[in-house]
């Protein structure tokens, strides 16, 4: 499993108020929130984001609320990876659990700048800043999680039977 896209780089303590704002929590639908998301911090998003991006955040990254609404919103949007310093635990289990990949990676987090392109190799967890030629190693998902990732999350991963 890989990835590759252009960085969208937000800062550290972003909280999953500003991923996906309360008044939204009226929806689950994962295209209703991807519609929203990071709104307010960042209006434009929704209409630079593209298929396999990458967004890229400091430390403490999903920090806030225990809501699975802000890795759906991410994901939705159309983002492959967020690869931060570090990631609140709930945020790290809630984007498992719907098949997100997220990578702890504090180099990488702290080197890389928006609009990079940079791909990901998820087998061996190395990142690739292809537009400064410069990689980073970050902790490669287990083949079991890869599996959850690649089935689409912790639901359809039991529904498979793989579990």
């Amino acid at each position: 499993m890989n990835a590759k896209g252009t960085v969208i780089k937000y800062g550290d303590n972003i909280d999953t108020d500003v991923i996906i704002p309360a008044r939204y929590l009226n929806t689950s639908l994962p295209e209703e929130l991807a519609q929203h998301c990071m709104e307010d911090i960042d209006k434009d998003f929704v209409n630079k984001v593209r298929p396999g991006d990458i967004m890229v955040g400091g430390a403490n990254f999903g920090c806030g609320s225990s809501r699975e609404h802000a890795p759906i919103a991410i994901k939705a949007s159309g983002i492959s990876c967020v690869i931060a310093q570090s990631f609140a635990r709930i945020f790290f289990r809630n984007s498992l659990n719907i098949g997100l990949p997220i990578l702890e990676c504090k180099e990488a987090a702290e080197d890389i700048s928006g609009g990079d392109t940079v791909s990901i190799d998820f087998d061996t967890g190395v990142i690739t800043n292809e537009t400064r030629n410069r990689t980073y190693q970050a902790t490669a998902f287990p083949p079991f999680m890869q599996e959850l990732i690649n089935s689409g999350g912790l639901v359809k991963y039991i529904e498979e039977g793989k579990m």
